[in-house]
Parts: C-alpha cells; sequence; structure tokens
C-alpha cells in the first residue's frame, strides 16, 4: 500500500511538472512570435528536439530566418548561443578549439593550455555543414555523439543543455561535401523550412521595415530546460504504441517480409533501431509540450516525418516517380495498421 501511494506521489508531481513545461513552452512561443512570423511547426519541431536532448538538421533556402530563430530562441531560454558559418577551408581546430603555448606568470615555464572553441556553448548553429570537407564535419558530430570535446590527454565536457542545429541549402550544391547517410542518422529531426504565404509574408515586411521592433524575454531559465529534459522522459506510453511505432520503422526495410511491396519498388536502404528509439522519445516530449501526460498515435504519426526523412534512401524508381522520401513515409504510415485495427 505504501508503494501505490508513492507511486501516486511521483505520478502526480511529474504531471506538474509536465503542467508547467507546457506552459513554459507557451510562452516561449509567444516570446518568438514578436519576432518570427509563422512557422509555428518549425517551432515546435525545434522544441522538440532540444528537450529530447537531440540535434536537428535544418534545410531551406536562404532568407528564411533560420539564424534568427535559433539566436531568439536562445534568448527566450537564457541559453548561450553560437554561430559558425562552415567553409570548405574550416578546420576542426576552428569549432572544437586548440592549445596554444604560453608562459606560466608563476613557474615562468611554457605550457600548452586549451581554448575552447565555439563548440563549447548551449546552443550552436552550424550553418551550411554540407560546405565543410568531412574531417571538420566528422569532429562536430563526433561531439554531438559524446558531447565532450577531447584534445591530447583530456577531455572537457560539454555543459548540458547541448543542442546542435546544421543547416544545409537546397541550392547551390555543387562543391559541397554531403553527409554520409551514417552520420545523418546522428541527427533526430530534418526540418524543412518552406516560404512563408503571403499573408506572413506581408507581416514579415512591415515588421522588419518598421523603427521598432519588440525583443523577446527570456522565460525559461537553463535549470527550467534541463528539467523540461527530465521530465518528459517519464511521459507514460502504452505497449500497443510502442508496437506501432516500431511496425512503422521495420516498414522501411526491404528486407522484411511485412514490409509493403512499395517500400521495395522504391527503397533502396531503411531505417535502423536508432529511428524507432527517437521516434518514441520524440513522441513523449510533442506530447509533454501540448500538456498531455501518454503518448497516442496522433504523436508518432506527427513526429515520424522528420525522424524518417533523412534516415530512408530512396532508388532511382522513386525519383523517376517523382516520389521523395516524405510521399513514401505517408504511404507507411497509411499502410501500417493502427493499433486495435485488423
Amino acid at each position: 500500500m505504501e508503494e501505490t501511494e508513492v507511486q501516486n506521489q511521483h505520478s502526480q508531481s511529474d504531471q506538474e511538472r509536465i503542467d508547467s513545461l507546457t506552459q513554459s513552452c507557451k510562452a516561449v512561443r509567444e516570446e518568438l512570435s514578436k519576432v518570427i512570423v509563422g512557422q509555428e511547426e518549425v517551432v515546435e519541431q525545434l522544441l522538440v528536439v532540444l528537450l529530447a536532448r537531440g540535434h536537428a538538421l535544418l534545410e531551406g533556402v536562404p532568407g528564411l530566418a533560420k539564424t534568427l530563430l535559433i539566436s531568439t530562441l536562445a534568448d527566450c531560454m537564457h541559453l548561450g548561443f553560437r554561430r559558425v558559418q562552415f567553409t570548405p577551408d574550416l578546420m576542426p581546430s576552428d569549432i572544437l578549439g586548440s592549445e596554444v603555448l604560453q608562459d606560466d606568470p608563476q613557474t615562468g615555464e611554457r605550457c600548452f593550455k586549451f581554448v575552447k572553441g565555439p563548440i563549447f556553448t548551449n546552443i550552436m548553429l552550424a550553418d551550411e555543414i554540407n560546405r565543410t570537407p568531412p574531417k571538420t564535419q566528422a569532429a562536430l558530430l563526433e561531439a554531438m555523439a559524446e558531447k565532450r570535446v577531447s584534445t591530447g590527454t583530456e577531455d572537457f565536457k560539454l555543459d548540458p543543455p547541448f543542442f546542435v542545429l546544421a543547416t544545409q541549402n537546397p541550392v547551390e550544391q555543387e562543391g559541397t561535401y554531403p553527409l554520409p547517410e551514417a552520420q545523418l542518422d546522428r541527427f533526430l529531426y530534418k526540418i524543412m523550412v518552406d516560404y512563408p504565404v503571403r499573408d506572413e509574408e506581408i507581416q514579415i515586411v512591415k515588421q522588419i521595415s518598421a523603427d521598432k521592433v519588440d525583443k523577446p524575454k527570456p522565460v525559461m531559465s537553463r535549470e527550467q530546460v534541463l528539467a523540461a529534459q527530465e521530465v518528459v522522459r517519464r511521459v507514460v506510453v502504452s505497449d500497443a504504441v510502442v508496437g506501432y511505432a516500431t511496425d512503422l520503422i521495420r516498414a522501411t526495410r526491404i528486407r522484411q517480409e511485412s514490409s509493403p511491396d512499395f517500400v521495395r519498388e522504391t527503397i533502396s536502404w531503411g531505417a535502423g533501431p536508432r529511428a524507432s528509439i527517437n521516434l518514441v522519445i520524440a513522441a513523449k516530449v510533442r506530447a509533454a509540450i501540448n500538456g498531455r501526460y501518454h503518448v497516442s498515435v496522433d504523436d508518432i504519426k506527427a513526429v515520424v516525418h522528420p525522424i524518417l526523412r533523412h534516415r530512408i534512401i530512396t532508388n532511382f524508381t522513386a525519383q523517376a516517380k517523382g516520389l521523395s522520401s516524405d510521399d513514401i513515409i505517408t504511404q507507411i504510415v497509411e499502410a501500417t495498421p493502427e493499433p486495435g485495427q485488423a
């Protein structure tokens, strides 16, 4: 009986923390709206990735306020922000930091001291990551995965929360270094940013051309972000919903007997188990920031496209038919039975 009471107290405490998280995320959205017009779906996806302790790959043409969105998000959460423009001559040390030779003022001896690079922040924008060589890309991705930077015999931990948003330009691909599929899998989400609709673009023009632009204020602290990252993991998800999420990912694999025929015709390689894990975690976060204490099938459906679009590789048949990875994901969702369906 005592154990049941303790569980109920923990459950009630988690619900209160989720309610607080929901209000905080609502406040963040309101502050972002002072600067960013529209892009509600992109904002929600960024919040999901940040609270899931993941990283995001964002694709969109220049001029869509990607840098402004990320820097404003950092301001709203009182987090550190750094932006690095990736170029063909960028070296790993330009991101991670390097050792410099200095004189010790006490002993007079010379010694090496590590000078931290821009990766030592909370939110880092890696602008046009596909413009830098694989060596620099790999150094960044290793730090993203390990949450630390190794130099010589020392390891330097990156302070949480740590979130990398890497952007790719869908045009001007000449002279770029596309990320390999194994490295793309390190990103929780691939977020697509599209042009604003006409009314939103008119509002953007009016807002930016005005003399005074409202500045957002911090509405979340670093400690609140870390606490939110903890509580979202305890959002309830039923075995049936976990099974549904797993079935969606397994349906992308052409060697599975249960895979639909159109998958075998249009996909050359499917998603691995990391996609199944990330799908459930992202759905938990989405449920929490929208004020729910359990994951629904709708949450799984809402996050499956950004989870999968960079993890499945389409073949020539799909390209000949004009099918994108998003089109195939939609077909997989339609073909996969939901819990309770025959």
